[in-house]
């Protein structure tokens, strides 16, 4: 697998920060460094283009895309390189009743994966945008913490927590983290289409084209079809923005529970801070602890296994 594509100004500091103790000697030629990992070659070049190479590099990827997304409103497509249309649509749902899904956890070394799906009926819309209800990337997490609890009250869901012992313990080349997403996905949305609600529509936030999504779901014996994909989802459909504070919210109280064990500030994402709090972990608890907290087929792991040698 081959992904590639140019990162903003602001990013390639974090990059190279991200990456600076695994720079490889004899890099390729106008490149800024490349970075070999067992599943993943990372080089970034001097143009600007990163291209990740490997079984990894979906993974890898993700990370980057990421930070584009938060940090830039940029949305890249991973398939192409190039940038997806970023101009604000019609939310073309609010006459509508829907079910839709959205996750969190996929880009953070600890923590669960967590994913909903919310029915939102036409005559709750008005409650959920009195509330402020929008994507959980654009709020702070001290507003979801506040209007989560008055969600869950009140909009029917399904969440499916995928503890990090379970991941790793399932994890393979074959098991890819889209993978994982579309069978966590298929499987809140047909616990929520299965008590006939009258919906309109079934929305998911597209993170891969729809015939690889119901690939991943070859072998599934209940497989919930009619789904429109989209991208932005979460800006369009109240009930995929509603999924995605739900499960932001249950994030964020796996996170405490975490904090309150370790007696630490466990951070999220997969930057520096991650690796040094994940060496002080191991250092007291063991290696094996983070097999129960950390999804271990991060590059993070690397890193806390080349600390423990210091």
């Amino acid at each position: 697998m081959t992904i590639v594509f140019k990162i903003s100004e602001n990013i390639k500091p974090l990059m190279l920060e991200f990456y600076k103790d695994r720079f490889v000697p004899n890099k390729p030629p106008y490149s800024v460094f490349q970075v070999k990992d067992f599943d993943c070659v990372t080089t970034l070049y001097e143009s600007g283009k990163v291209m990740f190479q490997g079984i990894g590099a979906d993974i890898e990827a993700s990370y980057w895309l990421e930070e584009e997304r938060i940090k830039n409103n940029r949305l890249i497509d991973p398939s192409t390189g190039k940038d997806k249309k970023t101009t604000e649509e019609k939310k073309i749902f609010l006459n509508m009743s829907t079910i839709g899904s959205d996750e969190v956890g996929t880009g953070d070394f600890f923590g669960p994966i967590v994913v909903t799906a919310t029915f939102v009926s036409k005559e709750n819309i008005s409650f959920l945008t009195d509330l402020g209800v929008r994507d959980s990337k654009k709020l702070t997490d001290i507003k979801i913490k506040k209007i989560a609890p008055e969600i869950i009250k009140k909009i029917p869901y399904s969440s499916y927590i995928l503890t990090n012992t379970t991941y790793n313990n399932n994890w393979s080349e074959s098991l890819n983290m889209n993978k994982i997403k579309a069978l966590l996905h298929n499987k809140v949305l047909c616990n929520m289409k299965n008590k006939n609600y009258a919906y309109d529509k079934i929305v998911v936030d597209q993170f891969v084209y729809p015939k690889k999504y119901y690939e991943h779901l070859k072998d599934v014996k209940e497989i919930t079809t009619n789904i429109t994909f989209m991208t932005k989802a979460e800006d369009k459909c109240l009930s995929v923005a509603t999924a995605s504070i739900i499960s932001r919210y249950l994030f964020l109280k796996e996170m405490e529970k975490l904090n309150t064990e370790f007696n630490l500030e466990i951070p999220k994402g997969a930057g520096p801070k991650v690796d040094e709090i994940g060496i002080k972990i191991a250092k007291e608890y063991g290696f094996d602890k983070l097999k129960e907290i950390a999804k271990l087929n991060f590059k993070n792991k690397d890193k806390i296994k080349n600390g423990l040698k210091n």
